[in-house]
């Protein structure tokens, strides 16, 4: 929901609020006409409205807005958010109390006088049911942006199906692939065959594993082995790729091709094939969290235009933040020419 929207429902219903208490405070004060000043405790209507009704209902409402409501209440901490609910509305009787006492002469309104516990009451309940009311217009408004959040997820998913499809049917990639197949039929049948299979697992994976929301993260780690074993036959030195999965990943679910785009990166950018480890890849499964890690060193020539890889960035960190909003953390480091990816992925 849009800031403006929010504000205006704010102004509108402390303007209604506003506007009932100036006829409350109206009729009390015209039936009580006949009565001598010193026994009417609310002689003075300003006074009345910004002690008895206006301040602790100020308080209720944003204590309950901004502390009770996502802290308790859209965790579901209901116990929790039933007492401190009671300690807030307690707090809001007290300062109004507080300030009708320093509004008022001592002799008129204290803690000893009988006028006490019920003012005390009435304030409370005054903020308790403020408190509630803030309570459904951030519930209504955190429903509202969830709406929102959904209708942006499923038009953005749209669109990283299309990049999607461009980065499963890479040609560089696909033409590489085959062709160093096709020399290795000359000097190895069994193991041209082996990687055709490998060829033809990731296509079959591309094209119908990758339409569901979540797929099981041992199927992920799957075609990121055989997308690196058919990456490693392009060159003599197997050894430039360093890939390791630590951790148990059964019965974990992660959205598919997350990790690939930037490991195509990795690839497509890494210039020292030649040395050990030019790429590194680690991914370790816990419990309660998934990191991914990956690095490559590159080298780029003064004439070299950069050039972005796989989905894209901007494409990448957007479909990470829809699909893992408040669940992720994400650290890119471009030095010396060593590029870093670290991606956290928590569950709750």
């Amino acid at each position: 929901m849009k800031k403006w929207v929010v504000i205006l429902l704010h102004a509108g219903y402390w303007f209604l609020y506003l506007m009932l208490i100036v006829l409350l405070t109206a009729f009390i004060f015209s039936t009580a006409k006949h009565v001598e000043p010193h026994k009417i405790i609310f002689n003075n209507m300003l006074v009345f409205m910004s002690t008895f009704a206006v301040l602790p209902a100020i308080a209720g409402f944003y204590i309950s807005y901004a502390i009770l409501f996502p802290r308790f209440l859209f965790r579901k901490k209901i116990g929790a958010l039933f007492v401190f609910t009671i300690l807030t509305s307690l707090f809001c009787g007290v300062l109004g109390c507080f300030c009708l006492m320093l509004s008022y002469d001592h002799a008129i309104f204290n803690i000893s006088s009988q006028a006490f516990i019920p003012v005390l009451i009435i304030i409370s309940i005054n903020g308790l049911l403020n408190g509630l009311v803030a309570m459904v217009m951030k519930g209504f408004i955190t429903w509202y942006a969830d709406i929102k959040w959904k209708e942006a997820l499923s038009k953005k998913n749209q669109e990283t199906e299309l990049a999607l499809v461009k980065s499963q049917l890479n040609p560089h990639f696909l033409f590489n692939t085959i062709n160093n197949i096709d020399i290795l039929i000359g000097e190895d049948a069994a193991k041209a065959s082996l990687y055709l299979n490998k060829l033809s697992d990731m296509m079959r994976f591309m094209l119908y594993e990758t339409k569901t929301e979540t797929i099981p993260l041992l199927k992920e780690l799957t075609y990121i082995d055989k997308y690196i074993d058919l990456q490693k036959i392009r060159t003599a030195n197997a050894n430039y790729v360093e890939y390791s999965v630590q951790g148990d990943p059964s019965g974990k679910e992660i959205a598919p091709m997350l990790f690939i785009p930037f490991i195509e990166n990795a690839f497509k950018h890494a210039t020292q094939k030649r040395t050990g480890s030019a790429i590194v890849i680690k991914i370790v499964i816990e419990p309660k969290r998934i990191d991914f890690y990956c690095e490559n060193s590159y080298s780029v020539s003064p004439t070299e235009k950069p050039e972005q890889g796989g989905l894209g960035n901007e494409i990448m960190l957007k479909r990470i933040e829809l699909l893992y909003p408040e669940n992720h953390t994400l650290e890119i480091e471009d030095k010396d020419q060593q590029y870093k990816v670290k991606l956290i992925l928590t569950q709750k």
